[in-house]
């Protein structure tokens, strides 16, 4: 145990007095001035009303609510087409001529709609937030429509909405969609970093001239780590969220928790990377382009049970994919450790599975299995 922690300190220490893990934070503070400003608000769109009644006003006035709209109110379209060419806006919405008049009379009305579909977020959000609003109208006008016929409250009710849903906040976020892939990214940041520090200290380790050391001095080099990087968990996954504003409910402990197993998992399959680059410039040549496919076959941008069976696979082959899912699981749905044990030991299960495939990777290479067969052949002949 004395080598252990001789080791351990030594390790601890060299990375404390050489903080290039530090640039994790750097790299994290970069991405994250994208996500300062929240979802995406004000997009300016233009209305054209040729139908000057209190109806298309009353849009027009639905629309300067939303939070995600700002309607400008243009006098024709030709100048509303050059402003949107010209990018200043996102969209350009005609109130035709006796808009009213056809909706008080059960007429199709059609709203002409123009739009720069070349930034798809903002097109969407537009998209969902006219819909909504016309749809809020259309209710409230054949309301009056119905109430004026005779119809009781009760019976428009009955024929307008015949079936009551109830939303059920399933995955709450936060403000925005940012919330939900941006735990995945921090997972993904810890793992690829991590992977690089325990491997490029494994294949050090192994190359050095007066030769291998005892494996508890790998051992105490390698935990030598775990402390830095709990540390840039909690950063990451505590402090991280609250500075930005979004949903964080993970105590200090519970992310310590999480991460630990990571961590773990991460070192199992340093073991298996060292014995298979076996290289330091290798490391970069590799790990670099490994970060982004790991990202995506993680679920956090597309649901795995969408993915093909095979991908799914290769999907929970991966520690980071597990610690994604409860990562974000208790930290932004509210879930407790108690909900999330499978996740854990999954990742510990490929831990210790990528260590002994690299274990045996290093036997095969250094001729011990086949040492191993000739001597027990040998002995089976005597």
């Amino acid at each position: 145990m004395k080598i252990f922690w001789s080791s351990f300190i030594k390790i601890f220490f060299y990375m404390l007095m050489r903080p290039m893990w530090l640039l994790l934070l750097l790299s994290v503070s970069l991405m994250s001035l994208v996500y300062i400003n929240g979802t995406i608000t004000n997009l300016p769109v233009a209305i054209v009303d040729q139908d000057h009644t209190a109806t298309s006003r009353s849009l027009i006035r639905s629309l300067n609510t939303s939070s995600k709209i700002e309607a400008i109110t243009y006098e024709n379209s030709l100048q509303a087409y050059d402003d949107i060419n010209n990018r200043k806006l996102f969209a350009v919405f005609t109130i035709p001529r006796n808009f009213e008049k056809k909706i008080l009379n059960g007429e199709e009305v059609t709203i002409p709609a123009y739009g720069d579909a070349s930034s798809r977020l903002a097109n969407g959000l537009i998209q969902v937030d006219i819909r909504g609003i016309y749809q809020q109208i259309l209710t409230q006008y054949n309301t009056r429509i119905m109430r004026n016929a005779g119809f009781a409250d009760k019976q428009i009710d009955i024929i307008l909405s015949p079936i009551k849903g109830q939303t059920e906040p399933l995955y709450n976020a936060g403000i925005s969609f940012a919330a939900i892939t941006f735990p995945g990214l921090l997972v993904m940041l810890l793992q690829h970093s991590f992977l690089i520090a325990a491997t490029r200290t494994n294949i050090t380790l192994n190359s050095l001239p007066q030769g291998k050391p005892p494996k508890i001095v790998i051992f105490g080099s390698l935990f030598g780590l775990l402390p830095i990087w709990l540390f840039l968990s909690i950063v990451l996954f505590g402090l991280w969220p609250w500075v930005l504003g979004y949903r964080q409910l993970a105590s200090l402990t519970e992310i310590l928790i999480m991460t630990f197993p990571l961590l773990l998992g991460a070192l199992g399959l340093s073991k298996l990377l060292t014995e298979c680059l076996r290289k330091t410039e290798m490391i970069y040549l590799t790990l670099a382009f490994l970060t982004t496919p790991v990202f995506y076959l993680s679920g956090t941008i597309w649901p795995i049970d969408a993915m093909p069976h095979w991908v799914q696979f290769v999907s929970y082959l991966l520690p980071s994919t597990w610690a994604t899912n409860m990562i974000a699981g208790v930290n932004q749905m509210g879930l407790g450790l108690t909900d999330n044990w499978h996740n854990i030991l999954m990742i510990l299960l490929l831990g210790a599975i990528y260590s002994v495939m690299g274990i045996l990777v290093a036997a095969l290479r250094e001729g011990r299995i086949r040492k191993f067969f000739r001597n027990r052949k040998i002995s089976l002949k005597s």
